[in-house]
């Protein structure tokens, strides 16, 4: 199980690799949730997502002979560009499964930054036994996308930074609103939190349809969604909680939020009208539940995780279009 200790010395092995980002801020945010919003924008890391630290965190954590060998990974896009780039920094072969209805950005970036990308159907064909028979098959290391120690050690780096950005600020208690997949950052910054910032509450962040976070949190046990695809939100659609990630978002997390479609679009388009700054719809979800879900929030201060910015053109074109 990841720990405290585990994401101090993820942090120390991607001191000078990850992108330390910052806190930004908006008073016309702030005017539109009627509370004082910080936001983390992890679309500006390297690969334009948090999933980079992951991916960094269990490459350079790997025995040197496994590592050498090559890793493989599956991924709607994020985590697929973040394990692409790290192995390639390292000097090892990638392979990425990806879903053929993934963005097409994401599945170019991911080859051009090194990997092997091999698709498949995501309603029909299940990626973990794809990514098992591959793994076997040429004598790979598997990193999951979640469920996997090092990749939430990494991700948890995010809370470090939080609770040192936040005090700095002065802020030592509020709500952390992060987008919320299979829950692997969710777990690590709440890891990290519960240790550095222990008066901030994680609150998971989902779209529509696809809640099976918010879901496990109300029944204690992890819930699955009924569909596995259908939403812009591909960044954050995973089938449930992980069997590691679950217990931490348990122990540790308040209730979750849900949001539309239409109202993560809003998020991107004010996201780039007031911050300056491009996200896909899976890392505003957080940014929407901020600003339109406040009659859910208990604190003064909302600290959003932005978590990533790799959106198709025509998305991010709509969302303007709409909301600007």
């Amino acid at each position: 199980m990841t720990s405290l200790a585990m994401i101090n010395a993820a942090a120390q092995r991607l001191d000078g690799h990850a992108r330390v980002t910052p806190l930004l801020s908006s008073p016309f945010l702030d005017d539109i949730a009627q509370r004082r919003i910080l936001i983390k924008p992890e679309c500006l890391q390297h690969t334009g997502s948090f999933k980079f630290r992951g991916a960094w965190s269990a490459l350079s954590a790997l025995d040197p002979s496994a590592r050498a060998k090559g890793v493989i990974a599956y991924s709607s896009g994020n985590h697929a560009q973040g394990i692409a780039h790290a192995a390639t920094l390292h000097g090892v072969p990638s392979v990425i499964v990806m879903p053929a209805d993934a963005p097409q950005l994401k599945i170019e970036n991911t080859r051009a930054l090194g990997a092997e990308v091999i698709l498949y159907d995501r309603a029909n064909e299940d990626r973990d036994a794809i990514g098992q028979a591959i793994a076997t098959e040429r004598d790979l290391t598997l990193i999951k996308p979640f469920d996997e120690p090092q990749v939430i050690a990494g991700q948890g780096t995010v809370g470090l930074e939080i609770a040192t950005q936040a005090a700095d600020l002065g802020v030592t208690t509020g709500e952390v609103l992060v987008n919320c997949g299979g829950g692997g950052l969710t777990s690590g910054i709440a890891l990290a939190l519960e240790a550095q910032a222990p008066q901030m509450q994680v609150r998971p962040c989902e779209p529509k349809g696809f809640d099976d976070v918010t879901r496990s949190l109300i029944s204690g046990q992890i819930e699955r969604n009924d569909q596995t695809s259908g939403s812009i939100c591909d960044a954050i659609l995973t089938p449930s909680p992980g069997q590691i990630t679950f217990p931490i978002v348990k122990r540790l997390c308040g209730a979750g939020l849900v949001v539309s479609e239409d109202e993560a679009l809003h998020a991107m388009a004010l996201a780039f009208l007031r911050l300056k700054i491009v996200l896909e719809p899976g890392g505003a979800v957080s940014l929407a539940a901020a600003l339109f879900h406040g009659h859910a929030l208990t604190s003064e201060v909302a600290i959003v995780v932005a978590t990533g910015g790799n959106v198709d053109p025509e998305v991010f074109q709509q969302a303007l279009q709409r909301f600007s």
